[in-house]
């Protein structure tokens, strides 16, 4: 299962980075938009949706993201993508956390298309706004990254005391505590190589961001993984061997990204 992994990322890896540095910011969109359309249908396979509303919400998110698309000039300038992004960051902060604490079971078709809308949406537009700093974004990435096989390799080694017990029984406190080691260390030498904020006053904010981003990560993870647990099902699909499906890949990320573009977006203002 390792070796089928790192095989699909082997492909994968260089057709996203190429993209990300080669092509024009309208592309990169489209390009992204399969992955999206995919993650869509995942998600409402888990929410349960027969194959009409599986239509109908892959064609709200199809709809919503050429409506962006399309209305990209005025997104900044009315603050439309700001908006989306706090959005986001307010449901993973504070409303995904008590979702989890509580361990909701929600059959609310409106609340899963709204949650579905919340999960895609904001990933996808973030990954377009990161792209005109394409470093920025992968040293984002680097920390979900780094996070995510830290963690599964230290669980692995030392894992004793378990995280979530009812949600997900492989993770534990020690995978965390190893990610977290690594994730400082992964920011250390990316600062020390040069791709840390450039302008005096940024580098403190960076170090929040980081620090926030990695817990947020394992909430991301920990969401889908509840999720999965009340459809029933080990992964979200089989489009990536080795992964699952393409939520497995970037639950984390949408949990991350977004808040991420607010905060890099709010740095760049202050320039």
């Amino acid at each position: 299962m390792l070796l089928t992994r790192i095989l699909t990322a082997a492909v994968l890896l260089p057709l996203f980075v190429g993209g990300l540095f080669f092509l024009p910011g309208f592309w990169w969109g489209i390009g992204l938009l399969p992955l999206m359309i995919a993650g869509a249908w995942e998600w409402a396979t888990l929410a349960g949706f027969r194959n009409s509303g599986k239509w109908l919400f892959c064609t709200l998110i199809i709809a919503t993201t050429a409506t962006l698309i399309l209305a990209e000039d005025n997104l900044t300038l009315y603050g439309i993508d700001q908006t989306i992004f706090a959005g986001s960051a307010i449901f993973w902060l504070i409303v995904v956390p008590f979702w989890l604490k509580r361990g909701w079971q929600v059959r609310s078709s409106t609340v899963l298309i709204a949650t579905g809308w919340l999960l895609l949406v904001p990933t996808w537009l973030a990954l377009i706004r990161l792209q005109v700093q394409p470093w920025v974004l992968l040293s984002i990435l680097g920390v979900v990254w780094v996070a995510d096989s830290a963690a599964y390799f230290s669980g692995h080694q030392w894992g004793r005391r378990k995280l979530a017990p009812s949600i997900s029984p492989g993770k534990t406190w020690e995978g965390a505590a190893g990610a977290a080691f690594a994730v400082a260390l992964y920011y250390a030498a990316v600062w020390n190589f040069g791709f840390g904020p450039a302008a005096p006053g940024q580098g403190l904010t960076a170090a929040l961001l980081v620090a926030i981003l990695f817990p947020l990560s394992i909430i991301g993870d920990l969401f889908e993984s509840s999720i999965k647990r009340q459809a029933g099902v080990k992964d979200s699909g089989r489009l990536l061997p080795g992964h699952g499906g393409v939520l497995d890949r970037i639950d984390a990320l949408t949990s991350t990204l977004p808040l991420a573009a607010l905060v890099v977006s709010w740095m760049l203002k202050r320039v």
